[in-house]
């Protein structure tokens, strides 16, 4: 088990800047490596680092259990190595990555952002309403000098809620293409 400390280690500094860049740089629009490489299709580096500290722990428990035959150690040593060379020149490159062109993804809200966005909408959808029944009422109770006002409000007080309507279904939109393409 000495042998694999310096890999601990590496993994360990891995994982620290692994996070720091997935904090400044967020999710990338595809996944960030080879699905032969990494099985989780992460589309950010912690994934990663987890599944090659699991590679790693894998062949440390079929060793300590007498179960790793020659072949096996072989594939894996080569998998771990594979994988650690890889997230080591990603995390390389960076500063060339800064300078790459953003991909339209990036500059799209968080789902969770969309939902707070809907919520806000249905909120002021629901109060358009109720202001829209209110002019409606005053418009009702108008005397005949005060009816073109009170039309016009009305009238107003509809294209707010109209235009609150579209773009309520524009992020319900948003939502339900985001969720169908995860």
């Amino acid at each position: 088990m000495n042998h694999l400390k310096p890999l601990v280690s590496t993994l360990e500094h891995l994982a620290v800047q692994a996070a720091q860049i997935d904090r400044k740089r967020s999710e990338h629009h595809q996944p960030l490596f080879d699905e032969t490489l990494f099985h989780c299709k992460a589309r950010l580096l912690v994934p990663c680092v987890k599944e090659t500290q699991s590679t790693l722990n894998t062949i440390v428990r079929e060793q300590d259990s007498g179960r790793l035959t020659t072949l096996r150690a072989e594939y894996l040593t080569e998998r771990l190595f594979a994988q650690l060379s890889a997230l080591q020149r990603e995390i390389a490159t960076q500063p060339i990555r800064k300078n790459e062109p953003k991909h339209y993804s990036h500059y799209q809200k968080p789902i969770n952002v969309l939902y707070q966005e809907l919520a806000q909408h249905q909120d002021w959808e629901r109060r358009l309403m109720e202001m829209a029944r209110d002019k409606l009422a005053e418009l009702e109770c108008a005397p005949p000098f005060a009816q073109q006002n009170a039309q016009q409000a009305l009238l107003s007080t509809e294209q707010r809620l109209e235009r609150c309507r579209v773009s309520k279904l524009k992020i319900e939109k948003q939502i339900s293409y985001r969720e169908r393409h995860q």
